[in-house]
């Protein structure tokens, strides 16, 4: 069963190309089908490189990009201590 799918012109302009270089290095003629079958494959085999290809920002963050985060955030004050966190979130005393 065959599906048609959309794109722009200059995508489809670039899968031709692609057809027309395969056919010329390997002298073999492939269709757009076996092309767009190729690449789903070749991405479904390494998904998390080609999820991440959607990500606005790349990881790990550069270190204007961790300045710039940082400059949002003020010192509270006294630094806080792991043991002061667990009394305070895990009191039994002060949940009842």
């Amino acid at each position: 069963m065959a599906t048609s799918v959309k794109m722009d012109e200059e995508t489809k302009s670039r899968l031709e190309e692609l057809q027309a270089e395969i056919k010329l290095e390997t002298g073999r003629k492939v269709t757009q089908q076996e092309i767009l079958e190729r690449l789903v494959t070749e991405a479904y085999e390494s998904k998390t490189e080609f999820i991440d290809s959607f990500r606005e920002t790349s990881l790990p963050l550069s270190e204007e990009e961790i300045d710039e985060f940082l400059s949002g955030t003020t010192a509270s004050g006294d630094p806080v201590e792991e043991e002061d966190i667990d009394r305070i979130l895990y009191d039994e005393e002060q949940i009842e």
